[in-house]
């Protein structure tokens, strides 16, 4: 008996620290991701599909700067997925004025799709302040990364996205009391990964995230647990598709 009991200890203890090493997200509760009728984004979020789910917070994951209020909600409709992104912010630290600058070197939200856990590619979408945006497909293989961007980013293909500045101006370095983004993500655009388009009862992992950079000193906020990089994607977090 007591061999057997070792045994199966020895197993236990085996299988959870592979759980751990591998972080498989066997432990975390997903994030229900509602469906909805789609709609059209105007940057407020305040078409009445929002109330459909709550908002989730985002934490910030290093010391100094303010601690804005930073959220997002999803939903997912026949056709795409929806993101609101809303944070606090004193001011817009951006002076990028094209799609597909290194928006990541000034205020963003981001988001980070993994449908398929079984492959190392994920999809990454950056917005600015002054609405401009980053798309990209990232093979990240051991940490030798990768990235792409669209190819043939037009119509039905392309993102749908909208910003809304409050108490100030859409400027570089303007003063504002916070910023909302809102994006439409057609599967289409999501195409070359697996899993597209979600069915009911499915996984994702994925996670949502802020820079921000209004002291001069880069601030991150992130959903699921991650440490110094948002690319640290075998921590992401879980969705489940209603």
């Amino acid at each position: 008996m007591k061999l057997l009991f070792t045994i199966a200890a020895t197993i236990f203890f085996s299988f959870e620290s592979s759980a751990a090493t591998l972080n498989l997200n066997i432990i975390d509760t997903p994030l229900l991701v509602r469906k909805c009728n789609d709609f059209l984004v105007n940057g407020k979020g305040d078409n009445a599909e929002w109330e459909k789910t709550k908002w989730t917070a985002l934490n910030k994951i290093n010391e100094g700067g303010k601690n804005y209020e930073s959220k997002f909600k999803i939903l997912y409709s026949s056709t795409g997925l929806y993101v609101l992104f809303s944070g606090e912010d004193d001011k817009i630290t951006s002076s990028y004025k094209n799609d597909f600058d290194n928006l990541f070197n000034a205020d963003v939200f981001e988001v980070f799709f993994h449908p398929d856990l079984s492959e190392n590619i994920y999809f990454e979408y950056e917005i600015s302040p002054l609405e401009k945006e980053l798309v990209l497909l990232i093979l990240n293989r051991k940490g030798k990364m990768g990235g792409w961007i669209p190819w043939h980013y037009e119509d039905k293909n392309k993102t749908i996205k909208k910003v809304n500045i409050n108490g100030g101006p859409m400027e570089s370095g303007a003063s504002i009391k916070s910023w909302t983004a809102e994006i439409f993500f057609p599967y289409k655009l999501l195409n070359p990964l697996l899993n597209v388009p979600p069915v009911s009862g499915m996984r994702w992992n994925a996670n949502f995230c802020r820079l921000d950079y209004d002291t001069g000193t880069q601030y991150l906020w992130s959903w699921s647990p991650v440490e110094k990089s948002f690319h640290e994607f075998k921590k992401y977090y879980s969705l489940q598709f209603e």
